[in-house]
């Protein structure tokens, strides 16, 4: 049974809760409303974080066996699923090309809160996980960002000018450059920087959490309301489905290559857990006609809720049992 103390603690933190009062406030017709220059400073911020954090925990891992292996998987499954998502999104009806591109890296990426959640559950079951997979983490969030920026700009392969102008986007953009470069600095300075920047990382980074998810609650309620693009059962179905696919892929991956049943288990709900800091603080630079109602709703309102009650669990006994 899923840890549901874990998953109520979880679900009542305050990022969380901050993003549903900016969705009632929303609903509410208040004017609450984050500058779109304080909102874009949040979105590199949290991206600088992330980055910098995952290239520390990088270093700290090493080069073992088990670290690249995983690692390869995440890195694989986060490249390739949004291509999957993409060909099924596209298929929907109301769905833009920058929502379908939005929610193709959504759930390629990850959710760090699953993540802990996952640790939680394993712990509490007696499953040990090794510490290299803080570094797995963060080595899954940018490589479905990247996919979906060359889907999002597709449109353009075939005239050498629009190419490069791809190219520049995926490789150059703020989105990009910040994550990336961010993992690099974390991975080059290691302990000794995260020790300089670890108030700047750390416990600051909860507060500007926050402050962003408070605005994606505002913008993606508000778009709900436009009556633009909401959520259609055939979304809602794919929020359901698609992590389980993932999920899926990735525990039969884990067994092909040698994991131990703790990694294999936080592996599999890593895959099956959906973006709402890293995709949403990306698409707000590089895809601002992205729908939020959509993307981020799906994400954080079907998905995160259906891993900590039910995905989690789910996931971990399916590694049990394959490991028997």
């Amino acid at each position: 049974m899923p840890d549901l103390s874990a998953s109520l603690a979880l679900l009542t933190s305050p990022a969380i809760l901050f993003f549903f009062l900016g969705a009632a406030a929303a609903f509410a017709r208040s004017d609450l409303s984050i500058p779109e220059p304080i909102a874009k400073a949040l979105s590199l911020y949290l991206m600088l974080c992330i980055g910098f954090k995952g290239g520390v925990e990088a270093r700290a891992a090493g080069l073992n066996g088990d670290f690249l292996s995983a690692g390869a998987i995440g890195i694989g499954l986060s490249a390739l699923m949004p291509l999957v998502a993409f060909v099924i999104l596209k298929r929907m009806p109301r769905l833009d090309r920058s929502t379908a591109c939005a929610l193709a890296a959504t759930y390629g990426s990850v959710s760090v809160v699953t993540f802990a959640a996952g640790q939680q559950h394993l712990a509490a079951v007696g499953l040990a996980s090794g510490g290299y997979m803080a570094a797995v983490l963060a080595l899954m969030e940018t490589p479905a960002i990247l996919t979906a920026l060359l889907l999002l700009n597709g449109a353009g392969r075939g005239e050498p000018g629009k190419r490069r102008a791809v190219l520049r986007e995926v490789f150059f953009g703020a989105a990009t450059i910040m994550l990336l470069g961010s993992f690099l600095v974390g991975l080059v300075s290691g302990a000794a920087g995260m020790a300089k920047l670890e108030l700047f990382v750390g416990p600051l980074f909860q507060g500007a959490l926050c402050f962003f998810l408070l605005d994606i609650g505002l913008i993606a309620a508000r778009r709900l309301m436009e009556g633009g693009r909401k959520l259609s059962p055939a979304v809602v179905a794919f929020a359901l489905g698609f992590p389980l696919l993932s999920a899926g892929l990735a525990l039969g991956l884990a067994r092909l290559v040698g994991l131990g049943v703790g990694n294999a288990a936080l592996l599999t709900i890593l895959a099956g857990s959906a973006s709402y800091i890293a995709v949403p603080a990306a698409m707000r630079l590089a895809a601002p006609k992205a729908d939020a109602g959509v993307f981020v709703t799906a994400s954080l309102a079907i998905t995160f809720p259906f891993n900590l009650t039910v995905g989690i669990a789910l996931y971990t006994a399916a590694a049990v049992w394959l490991w028997r």
